[in-house]
């Protein structure tokens, strides 16, 4: 089993910043992409940002150059470091990772996805 935890969720001012922090843990070979995405109230779950192992990251178009993600790959963790929030970013902030498990007749697929962490943005 593949577990995520995320951490760094928390209540900001319009403007403010925060970091979100996620790691992942257990039976992992190996991890392809990790990612974020949010889901708002009343709203689907939507792609924040996406870094996979090899290659370009990827941003919504409502947080270009104010998000960043980036990655640790020896430790298994994925950041997003969050500029210039604003209200419409409020959301339970989910994170997600793709890659192999090693089980005990070989390799395993997963798809693991965090608990989510809340992020409020106060007007």
């Amino acid at each position: 089993q593949v577990q995520l935890v995320e951490s760094g969720g928390g209540l900001v001012q319009a403007g403010g910043s925060l970091r979100l922090s996620c790691a992942a843990s257990g039976n992992i070979f190996s991890i392809n992409a990790m990612g974020w995405y949010r889901q708002a109230p009343g709203k689907q779950r939507e792609l924040v940002a996406a870094i996979p192992s090899v290659g370009s990251t990827n941003y919504a178009d409502s947080v270009k150059g104010r998000f960043t993600i980036s990655r640790d790959s020896a430790k298994n963790t994925v950041y997003l470091q969050m500029n210039s929030l604003k209200p419409e970013d409020t959301a339970v902030y989910y994170c997600n990772a793709d890659g192999t498990s090693t089980v005990v007749a070989g390799l395993l697929p997963f798809d693991a996805w965090g608990q989510g962490t809340l992020v409020t943005v106060s007007s």
